[in-house]
């Protein structure tokens, strides 16, 4: 907490948040006259909403989870298209893929040429973010991860040219959002602000906008699962997601999400599903280490403040229950066999486990997961 200490936070050029602001992209987009939109099945009919002018292109062949061979063939569909500007028209998984066909389509770089921090050579197109989820608040960051098809592992991208040239956040883009859906992303959202907030490279910057971000969801979330429909509940979420997009850029996120990736990459859990189901036990395993910014976590969601593990894992799990998830491992297609080698590589992944406030060895994630399970 060494507010001396310097960070660099990168953020869209420009921001339109409200209902209605989906309608803006039209204006600002309309020098461009090649376009290609990375959208999902479920989001590609809202292409029209957008007002894009000139030659389209709407790819949707993006999984929940992306993998290369996703990214692959978005650039291959891009390099037809050859396009001036790319939109990212989704959730996290969207986005990210947007992120590098920005940087890759005309590049004679590849996936595993960027891979780490600050190897992308050039942006090949101006790029949009448009969030139709309040989850992983990837409009706002420079990094991307995809699954590696051969290893299962994600392999993540950082770059300041992958940052959005401008960043839509939409209400109105969300109000068919499942309550399932919207409590799992939401939890995302708020994961990621917990982790940056507790995390050992926390800086006073970071922690007002994940202290922000918090309380929004604090305030927000539930009543978003419980009426799609509350524009003001859906506005705050996407806020919450925003302000958590932010904070991964100079602190990142640490255990609960290198928990939380396994889940995801060998179960086929969406990301939002995969670190609800962790998150409460990460809050708890860290609350001794860092019992003052616990209790502001909890107190935040309207929770009872403990540092104790057992009240904080109590607490945690309500909240997340009270939005309707089944907070079970087992009920997602976990066995106990799948226990110690997830445990394995979750505590591989270095750039998040060395985030966390307290030490956490392969035998400390194995009992979480079975905890959870």
């Amino acid at each position: 907490m060494d507010i001396s200490r310097a960070i660099t936070l990168h953020m869209p050029r420009r921001i339109e948040i409200g209902q209605g602001a989906a309608a803006k992209l039209s204006e600002w987009a309309s020098i461009y006259q090649s376009v290609f939109v990375v959208a999902q099945p479920a989001t590609a009919p809202m292409v029209e909403k957008l007002g894009l002018s000139g030659d389209v292109a709407v790819f949707t062949d993006v999984a929940p989870e992306p993998k290369d061979s996703d990214l692959a063939a978005a650039l291959e569909a891009a390099r037809a298209q050859q396009p001036a500007l790319v939109v990212g028209l989704g959730g996290g998984s969207v986005m990210d893929v947007a992120k590098l066909v920005a940087v890759l389509w005309d590049s004679d770089q590849r996936l595993a040429d960027v891979a780490g921090p600050n190897k992308v050579a050039k942006k090949c197109s101006d790029l949009a973010q448009v969030a139709t989820t309040a989850g992983t608040g990837s409009e706002g960051g420079i990094r991307a991860l995809v699954t590696n098809t051969e290893t299962n592992a994600k392999t993540a991208v950082e770059s300041p040219l992958m940052l959005a040239d401008i960043a839509v956040l939409d209400p109105d883009l969300t109000m068919t959002v499942p309550p399932a859906v919207t409590a799992a992303t939401g939890v995302d959202a708020l994961a990621h602000c917990v982790e940056a907030f507790t995390n050992v490279k926390a800086h006073p910057l970071i922690d007002d906008y994940a202290r922000m971000g918090m309380k929004l969801a604090g305030r927000y979330l539930k009543r978003a699962v419980e009426d799609g429909a509350d524009a003001e509940a859906r506005a705050g979420m996407l806020l919450a997601s925003f302000y958590g997009g932010l904070c991964l850029g100079p602190v990142n996120t640490a255990a609960g999400h290198a928990l939380a990736y396994p889940l995801g990459s060998h179960a086929g859990m969406p990301h939002g599903i995969s670190n609800a189901l962790i998150f409460p036990h990460v809050l708890a395993f860290n609350a001794p280490e860092v019992p003052g910014k616990t209790a502001e976590v909890l107190a935040a969601l309207h929770l009872p403040q403990s540092a104790e593990p057992e009240e904080v894992l109590t607490a945690a799990s309500g909240f997340c229950r009270d939005l309707g998830i089944d907070m079970a491992l087992r009920a997602h297609g976990v066995t106990q066999n799948d226990l110690r080698p997830w445990a394995e590589e979750a505590h591989g992944i270095r750039r998040l486990m060395d985030n966390n406030p307290r030490d956490m060895s392969v035998d400390d994630i194995e009992t979480i997961y079975r905890a959870a399970f």
